[in-house]
């Protein structure tokens, strides 16, 4: 287990927050409609903030809170093999805007941060935006080279795809 202390992997901690990605490593922006009004946006907002969102998909969530706030650590088992070590780094919670982002900590195979943001605009509608930008950090993340961001573009997509489903019962 690691300890509070434990630094990051990466220096530039925050820079989700402000869109940034720092030099050396790999953007990824995805965003995705997940439907209309304020019932959609708060069960969004929750699926997100609680790791109900990630449960669905069928990744493996182990955390030391029940939701998200800064320092939380969070190990997201992707598979029976891999297991990687993230903390939250900082959290939203606004009348229009909730989500969180983690960075990676010792054992990840990537090396960077990623955020989950649910938003409310002005029309109503609802979107899901995953920000992050990575490198990898394991052998075998670098070996896979390009494979890698596809998948991290495709399971930002499906981030989606699953939160849409969800809060489809409450589409107005």
């Amino acid at each position: 287990m690691l300890s509070p202390d434990t630094p990051f992997s990466y220096e530039d901690v925050g820079a989700t927050r402000d869109g940034r990605c720092p030099p050396g490593f790999h953007p990824l922006h995805v965003r995705t409609r997940i439907g209309e009004g304020e019932k959609v946006f708060r069960t969004a907002a929750d699926a997100v903030l609680t790791w109900e969102m990630h449960r669905a998909m069928g990744v493996g969530i182990s955390a030391d809170a029940d939701r998200a706030a800064p320092g939380v650590h969070v190990t997201v088992g992707l598979g029976p093999l891999i297991k990687a070590p993230c903390r939250i780094v900082w959290t939203v919670e606004e009348y229009r805007r909730a989500g969180w982002a983690y960075g990676t900590l010792p054992g990840h195979p990537e090396c960077g941060e990623e955020a989950f943001v649910v938003e409310r605009t002005g029309d109503g509608t609802v979107w899901l935006t995953v920000t992050a930008f990575s490198r990898p950090a394991k052998w075998y993340a670098r070996a896979a080279g390009p494979a890698t961001r596809g998948l991290q573009h495709a399971y930002a997509r499906r981030c989606g795809a699953v939160l849409r489903k969800m809060c489809a019962p409450y589409e107005e």
